[in-house]
């Protein structure tokens, strides 16, 4: 499939998307240089916002944040409307730089995109100052009481931007194609600290009266909306090398920076593979439990669970995965949500060279392993049309596209890739692309380009042999995916084999395993026939109702959920509400509503727990647990 990459930008334009100094002369715009955005009211070809200033204050008895965001723009020099992407903002007025009130309308709302605002512009100048404060329930924002954090003393307050739910909290044109600069002047309640996906420019705060405090920051580098994060609580910090650290709470500190301890060496490792790191520090904020995701690419400071505390480094994959993103995704970000695998797929390959370079080839292997046979168990149960790479997701949320297809298809496509030109060549080219793209979105059709142009360079027998179309374009995994299988598992599915035929537990061979290797020995028990007898020996030999690494006791319950087992519900009782990681989270109410043994279980757990869960849960799980 032959592709054109999309028209340069004009020299100015180019000049703002880079980061280079803004002007206070109007600034103008002659092209549309952006792939359409189905998730996005903006108009980026008329005007484009390039730059936010933030000046706002948390109010954490009304769960609101309030004060002004200053947007610089560049637009055609015949534009007169701003149109930015605003969910559940209540906007008090808008002003130009000089003042003067503009006239704006809010849309009539639309489903998952929320309301586009409209601002009618002046003549002349390129910013304008938006006045509003955010809903209690903006869907980015979790404000944690002081019991739903690890301290117990202090409230607790978090953002989680990706997909589309950074409008939810600042009026801006949030779209990842639409790269910005930010700075930020966020003002808590003593004795609150606040981090940003950006560099501290007043590390201790400084005194705003009354008993606050403001934190400012500055990002100069462009970077989509998704990705402008923040939290505030009673927050600590401990180096762990010249460019890394991390931030948690006071009681969680020294634990997280043992599990952490090589955050430095994965720094290095990964600039062997990705060129140098751009963004100056890599630091890492251990969040409280109720964080929906693994963990989060934010620029500067990646958002991390408490789940990958596990005690013996054994999950520490997840900020390998994390740290790649600083170049795929952050650094090379897809243009749309349908472009979504070039985040993710890249990613997931990058975590696992990582991996391969830090804690040898059998680990990484194995994680490899685990993850292709999570996305061939995922592709069985979608449809065959979200089962490409290339989605379209128009009138659908865009948090359809965020499973194991992007991430793990993604990533069979560019270790197929490498496997077919060997590591001499597909390295540099890997190398190449992210300097090339560096700080820009692109799409899917300007990846295949970039392959077409530097890697396979004419040859045709490469090309026919990657078969692009098929993995881009077609449902389910191609038979050119390069194979992915690790011989450390081989035991592991002969011992399933032997107590699923009535060996007992203590007899089974386990000395020296992986948690990698009993998450495999878990995996291959769900799809047997188990009694309670065997589940009842398999527990009280292994305890894997107390395990302290996450992914082993998420597969030990779904192996009780498809069991009906009632002795391991309460350990899933004390896991759903303990953690509120989606990940974990759907597959295990999934699982108990599909019988009704677990349906009343699902039901009455939720109800306790649905309060402790970000919004990009609950809204999954909603739709689960009718």
């Amino acid at each position: 499939m032959l592709l054109t990459p999309r028209a340069a930008l004009p020299v100015l334009l180019l000049c703002v998307a880079l980061g280079c100094a803004r002007e206070t002369t109007t600034a103008t715009m002659t092209a549309a240089p952006l792939a359409p955005d189905v998730h996005s009211f903006a108009r980026p070809a008329e005007a484009r916002v390039t730059h936010v200033a933030l000046e706002l204050q948390a109010d954490f008895t009304a769960h609101r944040l309030g004060g002004r965001a200053t947007l610089t723009f560049v637009r055609r020099p015949d534009v007169r409307q701003l149109v930015l992407d605003t969910r559940g903002l209540e906007i008090r007025q808008v002003q130009d730089e000089r003042q003067q009130p503009l006239t704006f309308r809010l849309e009539p709302p639309v489903e998952h995109l929320g309301q586009a605002l409209v601002i009618a512009l002046p003549a002349s100048g390129d910013r304008v100052v938006v006045e509003y404060r955010t809903s209690p329930e903006a869907a980015a924002l979790q404000w944690l009481t002081p019991a739903q954090t690890a301290g117990r003393i202090h409230p607790y307050l978090y953002s989680q931007g990706e997909a589309i739910l950074t409008r939810t909290w600042i009026p801006t044109q949030d779209s990842p194609a639409i790269r910005q600069t930010y700075e930020a002047s966020i003002t808590v309640p003593r004795p609150l600290s606040v981090v940003m996906s950006a560099e501290m420019t007043t590390p201790n705060g400084t005194d705003a009266g009354n008993g606050l405090r403001a934190y400012k920051f500055k990002m100069d580098q462009p970077v989509p909306p998704y990705l402008i994060a923040i939290a505030a609580g009673d927050i600590a910090f401990k180096s762990l090398g010249p460019r890394t650290g991390v931030y948690t709470e006071p009681t969680m500190i020294e634990r997280s920076a043992h599990e952490l301890e090589d955050l430095e060496k994965m720094v290095a490792a990964a600039e062997t593979l990705g060129g140098p790191y751009r963004w100056g520090r890599y630091d890492v904020l251990v969040l409280p439990p109720s964080f929906p995701f693994g963990g989060m690419e934010n620029p500067r400071l990646t958002f991390a669970t408490p789940t990958i505390l596990a005690g013996d480094k054994s999950l520490v994959s997840l900020l390998a995965h994390e740290l790649a993103h600083s170049w795929s995704g952050n650094l090379v970000t897809n243009a749309t949500w349908g472009d979504f695998w070039l985040n993710e797929g890249f990613t997931t390959y990058f975590e696992n060279r990582i991996m391969e370079a830090l804690y040898g080839k059998d680990r990484a292997l194995m994680l490899a392993s685990l993850g292709r046979n999570e996305l061939m168990r995922e592709m069985a149960d979608l449809p065959p049309a979200d089962t490409k790479l290339s989605l379209d997701l128009k009138g659908r949320d865009p948090d359809i596209g965020m499973n194991a297809v992007a991430y793990e298809k993604g990533a069979a496509l560019v270790r197929t890739i490498e496997q077919a030109v060997g590591r001499d060549r597909f390295d540099p080219w890997l190398r190449g692309y992210f300097n090339r793209h560096a700080f820009t979105s692109i799409t899917t059709q300007e990846f295949v380009a970039d392959l077409q142009q530097e890697l396979i360079r004419g040859d045709t027998s490469l090309r026919d042999a990657l078969n692009l179309p098929a993995w881009l374009d077609q449902p389910g995994l191609p038979p050119n995916a390069a194979p992915v299988q690790s011989p450390a598992f081989a035991p592991v599915e002969g011992e399933a084999r032997r107590f699923a035929q009535g060996a007992t537990a203590s007899s089974l061979v386990v000395s020296g395993w992986t948690p990698q290797q009993w998450q495999h020995l878990l995996e291959q028990l769900r799809t047997v026939t188990l009694t309670p007898a065997q589940l009842r020996d398999l527990d009280a030999t292994f305890r894997l109702s107390a395990s302290g690494n996450s992914e082993i006791l998420f597969a030990w319950l779904r192996v009780a959920v498809a069991r009906q087992y009632a002795p391991a519900v309460p350990a899933l009782e004390r896991f759903l509400t303990a953690q509120g990681r989606r990940k974990f989270l759907r597959p295990l109410y999934e699982d108990l509503m599909q019988t009704p043994w677990g349906q009343p279980i699902a039901r009455r757990v939720y109800a306790a727990a649905r309060s402790s869960y970000h919004a990009v849960s609950t809204q999954t799980i909603d739709t689960i647990v009718k």
